[in-house]
């Protein structure tokens, strides 16, 4: 009996390893941009769509379907209306890319064309994903300021809810390749932080924070020493607990102009790692990358 136990044990430790075991897969793809887009826009969306095209490869895609019909009388003359949407979703998530991706930038006459080719490491969606709500707000706390452009000098918030109580960190990627944990905020120091189910969460604000949270709150306000930079936040939520990437204190210069404290920093290839990591382990985890562009 406790042979046969033993071996019904360790079979039931081994389903989760089996069903996060990941895969390498890769794709290229070309897309042509509309001319107001820029360099840095098209790389961008030519890197996401060849990813999402490598998972579709592997694992397949979920087609749905929704039919509308509408009948209108005017007249004593019916019109019927017919309104068919598809949709379709990949089956698998990207985990860590392996090495740089490989771009190829022309121009056929006037439009920019760029190719690009990558490589990553990727695993099997095996059960619907939390749906959180997370939003960039520009100036303003309310939803209706949500906004993925800013001017050099414009606050910066966060709008968040989910639909289950778990554990929130939020990162932001410069346009110098460095990583910032936003949140778990600089005075916090158990690395984690909590969030409840069905309440809607203002970061980033002291007057919005509750009395008790308002001492360790980090407001910030977005600087650009180019024309125009493209940054990164990262969303990342998951039911069970984990901690925050190894990072240290800023070590920018302090001016006159500047602000008092900057967030907590590492590469943005070690918090690659990091994540690459943490959701291997975590089948529940959430990432939501929302794209921002600074300006002058």
């Amino acid at each position: 009996m406790r042979t046969t136990f033993v071996t019904i044990v360790l079979f039931l430790f081994s389903l989760p390893i089996f069903s996060q075991k990941l895969k390498t897969v890769e794709a290229s793809y070309t897309y042509h941009a509309p001319e107001n887009v820029t360099l840095e826009q098209a790389k961008r969306t030519a890197l996401e769509r060849a990813q999402v095209q490598a998972l579709a490869d592997e694992f397949g895609t979920i087609v749905s379907q929704s039919n509308s019909t509408r009948i209108e009388n005017k007249d004593g003359q019916s019109k019927v209306d017919f309104l068919s949407i598809g949709d379709s979703e990949v089956k698998g998530e990207w985990i860590e890319t392996i090495g740089e991706p490989k771009y190829d930038i022309s121009y056929e006459g006037s439009m920019l064309v760029v190719s690009v080719k990558v490589k990553g490491k990727a695993r099997e969606i095996v059960s619907a994903g939390i749906d959180f709500k997370a939003q960039v707000l520009r100036n303003g706390t309310d939803d209706k300021f949500e906004s993925d452009v800013f001017k050099s000098g414009d606050d910066l918030y966060l709008s968040f809810q989910t639909p289950v109580s778990g554990y929130l960190a939020v990162y932001l990627i410069d346009a110098e390749g460095q990583a910032y944990c936003l949140l778990p905020y600089r005075s916090q120091t158990e690395g984690i932080y909590t969030v409840s189910a069905n309440q809607r969460y203002l970061f980033f604000s002291i007057k919005e924070a509750s009395q008790d949270e308002r001492s360790m709150v980090d407001e910030y306000v977005m600087t650009c020493e180019r024309e125009s930079e493209h940054n990164q936040i990262y969303v990342i939520f998951s039911p069970k607990p984990f901690m925050k990437a190894v990072d240290r204190e800023s070590v920018k210069e302090i001016t006159d102009d500047a602000i008092a404290g900057f967030p907590r920093e590492l590469s943005s290839s070690d918090f690659r790692k990091w994540l690459a990591k943490t959701r291997t382990h975590d089948q529940d985890m959430s990432v939501k990358m929302i794209p921002i562009t600074i300006k002058k």
